[in-house]
């Protein structure tokens, strides 16, 4: 799932650390969903939905009514501000790449989001279901259920959802300073292969010069 170049939530800016949107986006994005509801409503039927996400995302039709019946927690065949405005988070979550972030940071919010049928706990069908809206890979999802189903039976509760997110947090942040800290290796190995080239050939024009007085 990517935002298209040059939409308006290209524009906005996610929080690196709380996943939230600042508060002069915040009142761009109201401005924005009044836009889109031309029947002042203060909410999006699944048509307007519909086309919105089709101008802004690459998702498929398909796609495109899960995450409406996802984000219509009460069934009304419209969402609000609220759900609108969570769901720009996590597309803005994944233009920037901190899924894992968005994901811990909300953790309660993504929890109830999965947890469709209200049953406070959710199974591998419903992760298998959503899991692009916060781009979890299929080997992810065995090892997720694998190592965080503490009680076995084959659900995750809020509590072993939280560990899941806390640890995969961990693990995003970790491959991020090492591919800082290769980074800077492979910067540092550059400028000494320039200051080695450089001394070589200052060493050769002394010694060229050396050879031009004897002769």
């Amino acid at each position: 799932m990517e935002l298209k170049q040059g939409s308006f939530l290209w524009y906005l800016y996610l929080d690196k650390i709380y996943c939230l949107l600042s508060l002069r986006n915040v009142k761009a994005l109201t401005e924005y969903f009044f836009l889109l509801d031309v029947h002042r409503k203060n909410t999006l039927n699944d048509v307007l939905f519909f086309h919105f996400l089709h101008h802004v995302t690459d998702l498929r039709s398909r796609q495109i009514k899960m995450v409406f019946d996802v984000l219509d927690w009460n069934a009304t065949g419209e969402i609000g501000f609220e759900q609108f405005y969570m769901l720009v988070c996590i597309l803005l979550s994944h233009q920037n790449h901190l899924e894992e972030q968005f994901m811990y940071r909300h953790s309660r919010a993504v929890f109830d989001l999965l947890d469709v049928h209200g049953e406070l706990k959710v199974g591998a069908a419903n992760f298998c279901t959503y899991r692009f809206l916060f781009n979890i890979k299929k080997q992810e999802l065995k090892e997720l259920f694998h190592n965080f189903d503490i009680t076995g039976d084959r659900y995750l509760n809020y509590k072993e959802f939280k560990l899941y997110t806390i640890f995969s947090t961990d693990k995003s942040q970790k491959k991020g300073k090492e591919k800082k800290n290769l980074k800077s290796k492979s910067t540092l190995v550059k400028k000494v292969i320039r200051q080695v080239g450089m001394s070589q050939r200052s060493l050769l024009e002394k010694m060229r010069s050396k050879s031009r007085e004897h002769s």
